[in-house]
């Protein structure tokens, strides 16, 4: 499933773990009324789409979003990911870079798992199917959000929580079993050729300020934008300020 939303230059936005499409619903809203035909697809395992059982690598996912965007007859378009999605974006660049017209690097890294964070993925995975996704959404939301987000927002946390208990436990694990062994992208950034934005939440605990700068200092005339007071997901936290990050790095494109 996916939604598909305005006219124009086409935006790609890929949602991350352990979430689904509508983590995009204010950038869809937003960017579909200024210009653009903005597409958010459900990634295989996740909201509406159908569960692959075992591992889902992230390639995979890439090949995913091709095959979507080839039946739409979309040919180029900017992609956009955060988080998991982030890395689904670098992956595409890996694949078929000759098809992105820019990117969109939220809230994620491109460096490869450490042996210790391979094994804590791999933990995780098992955690799912052992406990189901309640007991983890419960664990990792006041990391997703930050704190003043849960004070100060109670219904995005709300959002935040009831996508992560809503997931199928088998996608879920699926994928935090192909991430651990996602490749290292840190030297294919200097190779990306299209303009480039990276955007992290100040209080981001899952990748912090330190991820984004790597990135943006390694892709040529990278942007970056710290979006001061969110957490892991700064486009729900923070929406007017991630919309106009977007806004304004999309104009010339």
């Amino acid at each position: 499933m996916y939604d598909d939303e305005g006219i124009g230059e086409t935006l790609v936005l890929v949602h991350g773990h352990p979430f689904n499409r509508s983590m995009w619903r204010p950038q869809v809203e937003r960017l579909s009324r200024s210009g653009w035909r903005v597409i958010a697809p459900d990634l295989r395992g996740y909201g509406e789409s159908p569960v692959r059982l075992g591992r889902t690598t992230l390639d995979v996912f890439a090949k995913d979003i091709a095959a979507l965007l080839d039946r739409l007859g979309v040919e180029r378009f900017v992609l956009g990911g955060l988080s998991m999605g982030g890395q689904i974006v670098l992956e595409c660049h890996r694949l078929f870079a000759h098809r992105l017209r820019g990117l969109i690097l939220a809230d994620t890294s491109a460096q490869a798992d450490t042996d210790e964070g391979r094994q804590v993925r791999l933990a995780t995975a098992k955690r799912l199917l052992r406990e189901g996704m309640g007991p983890y959404a419960d664990e990792v939301l006041p990391k997703m959000v930050a704190p003043a987000t849960i004070r100060e927002r109670p219904e995005v946390a709300q959002h935040v929580l009831e996508m992560m208990r809503s997931t199928s436990p088998e996608g879920a694990a699926a994928a935090l079993s192909g991430r651990a062994e996602r490749p290292d992208y840190v030297d294919m950034l200097p190779a990306v050729a299209v303009p480039a934005l990276v955007v992290v939440g100040s209080d981001d605990e899952f990748t912090p300020v330190s991820d984004a700068r790597l990135m943006s200092d390694r892709i040529p005339g990278a942007k970056l934008v710290i979006v001061d007071g969110a957490g892991h997901m700064p486009n729900l936290e923070r929406p007017a300020e991630f919309n106009a990050a977007l806004e304004e790095f999309l104009k010339p494109l």
